[in-house]
């Protein structure tokens, strides 16, 4: 028995005081209708209804029964209600996971400009910088590299690759040779980010070489890196777009200024369960940022 639409077949009969008009505004048989009351009644060892050949009356307990169906039936359609409208708007917060590199360059400035379209929206970032299980976090929004494991229950649309340079201080390069090729890259020096892959190609002039970063130094995030090697700790691998004001100031200098480096964990998807239960915002979101990069890209 669905005790939820008895109940409610159950107050439908009361206000019509007539089983068919009730079973008919619920698309229920007479009979039907009949016998859903009746089983509501050996569900609850008592009768509810006095029927006679003339009409129906309710008894004691279905008067009381009565009153409290209404208030479950109420609350319900109450919540239904609340949570249709609060799936259908663009308002309230977005829960996103995404690397903490992406986070601080081009993500952000996705934010932004979403944020201004939709003043309404709050973010819940989580930065990761190692693997992360998108579906336990219950995020409405993921961002991952081909580095991180996806769900196969999950979409994952391409959107993006962030652009990577190699600095070290000026101190750094008084102390070493300045490279002036790939080949001439001090490995040993390289202070390696764990979200990205150690082996990383670099392109100077058409030339492609392959480099395998073997520093002494591993972090989980790039700001971490960046400290280092503003401390002449070595060279890192940073997205371009996080060294700009060090390098303007003068506390890093960017090593082999025309390369172009190509480097796994670089590349950037967006992660989400699919579009058929989407709430309003997350669906708005998604389309609104395939596009902002799409037209960036």
């Amino acid at each position: 028995m669905n005790k939820l639409l008895a109940m409610r077949l159950f107050i439908h009969v009361v206000d019509l005081e007539n089983f068919g008009l009730a079973a008919k505004q619920l698309g229920l048989s007479p009979a039907s209708a009949s016998r859903s009351i009746n089983q509501l009644e050996t569900d609850l060892n008592m009768r509810l209804l006095n029927r006679t050949t003339r009409g129906m009356s309710l008894t004691e307990a279905g008067h009381h029964y009565s009153e409290g169906c209404r208030a479950v039936i109420g609350k319900l359609d109450e919540l239904d209600s609340n949570l249709s409208r609060a799936t259908s708007e663009t308002c309230g917060v977005l829960r996103i996971a995404a690397p903490s590199a992406f986070s601080s360059t081009d993500l952000a400035n996705a934010l932004a400009a979403y944020r201004d379209r939709n003043p309404r929206i709050d973010f819940d970032i989580t930065n990761y910088g190692t693997d992360i299980d998108f579906i336990v976090g219950s995020y409405d929004v993921s961002f991952a590299t081909k580095r991180q494991t996806i769900n196969a229950n999950l979409v994952c649309r391409a959107l993006t690759q962030v652009e990577y340079c190699l600095v070290a201080s000026p101190g750094w390069f008084a102390s070493n040779d300045n490279p002036h090729s790939g080949t001439e890259i001090p490995e040993q020096e390289i202070i390696w980010s764990s979200d990205l892959a150690r082996a990383f190609d670099i392109t100077i002039g058409g030339i492609k070489h392959r480099v395998n970063a073997r520093g002494s130094m591993v972090v989980t995030h790039h700001t971490t890196a960046k400290s280092a090697a503003v401390a002449g700790m070595g060279i890192a691998l940073l997205p371009s777009e996080t060294t700009y004001e060090e390098v303007d100031e003068g506390t890093l200098v960017r090593m082999l200024a025309d390369s172009t480096i190509s480097c796994s964990g670089s590349d950037i998807s967006i992660i989400y369960s699919g579009r058929s239960r989407l709430s309003a915002k997350v669906k708005d979101f998604i389309d609104f940022v395939v596009d902002y990069f799409r037209t960036s890209n």
